[in-house]
């Protein structure tokens, strides 16, 4: 069964940490429409006063953060002791798990460029208070395949042609995929019928389903309706897009800020620890 189009959503212009300017395509006013994910930005900037404030240090516990560069660098470090950089096509997956403290601190490239996005996944309840973990993946270490219809596919998580990406392990068995599809190309994708499947269209446009009319364009997400199979037409321009999939989770949500968890108690516990310095004990 084909999926159908259930919603198209424009990003909306936000600023977030210590005043990063950047899209937010869906976040907190849309849950639990997206279940199991919460929330997409699109941070990319030619322009450096936009980001350079960066992130400074903040906690997070109950959920999964994404982050994949397009453009430029993001330097992390956290409470785990983990120090690193992501460059262009590289991935962060943070696990926050019971608690993690960290900061992300954006830098332009020689062009004064900088981009890419960051996609919060839910944990459910048994896992809230998982030990947090933090996996970084270089670019080389993530397979590209090419479709018949010469679309090419970065598998960043869950399985192309039989090829898998390299993020394994995750509760709710999400699949993360960048897609570029070359001007009036067809594509078609496979994946359980009862998951969440959504598609941002970050370059170019799309129209999905092989015989829609309606063309999708640059930053606007698609939500499709249930079914076994995405199918996606290039535009003139042609297309790059992130699909993702997952399974919902279907339980109750509380969100306060960098928390997520399951009740309104839950979160006055994590932010009374916050402020009594004992999160990252109770994480451990």
């Amino acid at each position: 069964m084909i999926r159908g189009v259930r919603d198209v959503l424009a990003g909306r212009p936000t600023i977030e940490g210590a005043g990063v300017h950047l899209r937010r395509v869906f976040g907190s006013a849309h849950v639990p429409r997206f279940d199991p994910f919460l929330l997409l930005d699109d941070f990319r900037s030619s322009h450096p006063d936009d980001f350079v404030a960066g992130f400074p240090w903040h906690p997070h516990r109950g959920i999964e953060t994404i982050t994949y560069m397009l453009e430029g660098s993001v330097e992390h470090a956290d409470s785990l002791k983990n120090v690193g950089i992501i460059g262009p096509s590289d991935v962060q997956w943070m696990t926050a798990g019971a608690g993690i403290i960290h900061q992300e601190m954006p830098m332009a490239d020689a062009s004064g460029r900088m981009g890419g996005f960051q996609l919060w996944a839910n944990l459910p309840a048994a896992q809230k208070m998982m030990p947090p973990r933090y996996r970084e993946v270089q670019s080389a270490n993530i397979p590209e395949v090419e479709h018949k219809s010469g679309a090419r596919i970065r598998i960043i998580c869950g399985q192309v042609d039989g090829v898998r990406g390299p993020i394994a392990d995750i509760v709710t068995e999400p699949e993360y995929l960048d897609i570029a599809i070359p001007a009036g190309a067809a594509f078609e994708h496979a994946m359980p019928r009862a998951f969440t499947a959504l598609a941002y269209v970050f370059q170019g446009s799309a129209r999905f389903g092989l015989d829609a009319e309606d063309l999708v364009t640059s930053e606007h997400l698609v939500a499709f309706d249930e079914g076994d199979t995405v199918q996606i037409r290039a535009g003139d321009d042609g297309a790059r897009l992130l699909l993702l999939s997952g399974r919902p989770i279907g339980e109750p949500i509380a969100w306060g800020g960098p928390i997520v968890m399951n009740t309104e108690d839950e979160l006055l516990t994590a932010f009374s620890q916050y402020r009594e310095g004992t999160f990252l004990t109770r994480a451990g």
